[in-house]
């Protein structure tokens, strides 16, 4: 079967699950009509899938990864190596990557979710919570459902939660809910976002794992200023190294904003 012919059958798969789709016209295009797959999938409420649907999936998302490229911890140097004069204290544990994270081998990426944490239903959305599903395959919608539904409330600010990373390269994902921000930042939201990277560095050690990369939380769709949220992040990492097993952190960056301000904070 080849790609495209994989990407048809499980867009027809996807409809077969709603009636309301039966409409929906799959576009001749190839890029187009793997778009419509993603959209699909984006929207798509928690369930049980056809396993053949699973494994074509699981095929599709594997290929695309593998045309990608993985990103493996050896080949990301070190602040320290990066910068010898930097003042942060563990430098020789932290590195600085931009570009996407679903690229990364890690043993945790950091997924900046919302407080249903079931990742974004918008299709196609240009966010991290999108970009992060959509690359892992609809099992890891599955598994937060199952961790919400047992949860039983909303996630908590400040909070952190761990599933598989099912057909990411990482081993698992770590979401957490950042602060919203409004006209301006409070100590609070401050003290919250502290609370983000705290929570996932803390439920790593608990799962014995000895990498991570963090996304830039809270800054996108939640108006974080950039450069204090970067502050944050690296005072708070920094910190918590010096006690800590955690053999790296990744700060992964996607915009050139992002890496300019991480780059200064590091020198």
């Amino acid at each position: 079967m080849t790609r495209e012919e994989r990407v048809s059958t499980l867009i027809h798969y996807l409809k077969k699950e709603n009636d309301g789709y039966a409409s929906i016209m799959e576009p001749a295009d190839y890029h187009e009509k793997r778009s419509l797959l993603r959209s699909l999938m984006n929207v798509r409420w928690p369930r049980e899938a056809d396993p053949e649907y699973l494994e074509l999936q699981d095929t599709l998302l594997k290929e695309e990864l593998k045309k990608k490229g993985i990103v493996r911890l050896k080949d990301i140097p070190s602040a320290a190596d990066e910068y010898p004069c930097s003042g942060v204290k563990n430098a020789d544990r932290i590195s600085i990557w931009q570009g996407d994270i679903t690229r990364l081998s890690v043993d945790a990426i950091v997924n900046a979710a919302n407080s249903q944490m079931l990742g974004c239903f918008v299709p196609c959305h240009g966010c991290i919570d999108n970009a992060i599903h959509s690359a892992a395959g609809i099992q890891l919608r599955n598994e937060c459902a199952e961790i919400m539904e047992r949860q039983g409330y909303e996630e908590p600010t400040g909070r952190a939660k761990i599933t598989k990373g099912y057909n990411l390269p990482a081993k698992h994902v770590i979401h957490t809910v950042g602060p919203i921000v409004g006209v301006s930042v409070t100590e609070k939201q401050k003290e919250q976002l502290r609370s983000c990277y705290l929570s996932c560095m803390i439920l790593a050690e608990r799962e014995r794992l000895q990498s991570m990369a963090f996304c830039c939380i809270s800054t996108g769709e939640f108006h974080f200023p950039n450069k204090l949220a970067a502050q944050i992040a690296v005072e708070t990492v920094d910190r918590y190294l010096t006690a800590s097993r955690l053999r790296r952190v990744v700060f992964n960056v996607f915009k050139d904003e992002d890496l300019h301000i991480y780059r200064n904070l590091m020198r």
